[in-house]
């Protein structure tokens, strides 16, 4: 048995211009996602944490590096970690028409209609299967082992019901996945499929004071031009 532990990324200028990056757009965290996850660092010692895993995206890659460094261990970037590829929706002004393409993808992903495709980007399958592929290989390498993955809330939450199969977005949807917030899976031998038991979902209990003013990841009514 592993237990892994998924780990979104600190607060970036992304979260508060509603901007939706894959690749072109990639900003370092803010003075908040530093201490976001700062004090996600420190949650994890004691943790007997073996290995650190991340996204390329610096949002991702500054988080694991500050967790890293906390816990004396290296970081491993891994290209498939990074967040849904939401092709020419990305580094589009940021309006209530973009978004709105963009929801009416993920609530077809939610309703079954996992065939939808952002323009030149993926669907929901091809998301999950090159997440869940690159994940294979890490958990093969023996039991027993306590391993950080750093990424995005997309990925995770699109990824999760495939590790997890005793989990729904149903489930999943009531609690959102702030910035640095964890979720816990004990992941029995893979040799057979993903039977992972989802153990806590988008927890921030750790956080606190200013770390803990979390940036809703979906724009308010009204919030963006028509």
């Amino acid at each position: 048995m592993n237990t892994l532990y998924l780990v979104r990324h600190g607060e970036n200028p992304a979260n508060l211009t509603k901007e939706m990056s894959y690749r072109r757009v990639d900003y370092s965290l803010t003075e908040k996602g530093v201490l976001q996850a700062q004090q996600t660092a420190a949650h994890f010692i004691g943790h007997g944490i073996d290995e650190i895993y991340t996204s390329p995206l610096k949002r991702a890659h500054e988080t694991a590096q500050i967790i890293a460094e906390t816990l004396a261990l290296p970081c491993t970037v891994v290209e498939d970690f990074r967040e849904v590829n939401v092709g020419s929706l990305e580094g589009q002004p940021v309006t209530e028409s973009l978004w709105k393409t963009h929801n009416q993808i993920i609530h077809g992903w939610f309703a079954g209609q996992t065939h939808l495709r952002f323009p030149d980007g993926e669907t929901m399958p091809e998301l999950v299967e090159r997440f869940t592929q690159s994940l294979q290989p890490i958990l093969k390498r023996g039991p027993g082992r306590r391993i950080i993955l750093v990424g995005h809330g997309g990925t995770f939450l699109f990824s999760a019901p495939t590790l997890c199969p005793q989990v729904s977005f149903a489930d999943l949807i009531k609690i959102e996945n702030t910035n640095c917030s964890i979720s816990e899976i004990n992941m029995p031998d893979i040799s057979n499929g993903f039977g992972g038991e989802l153990q806590r979902w988008a927890y921030s209990g750790h956080l606190s004071g200013y770390a803990a003013e979390f940036v809703s990841g979906v724009p308010r009514p009204g919030e963006l031009k028509q």
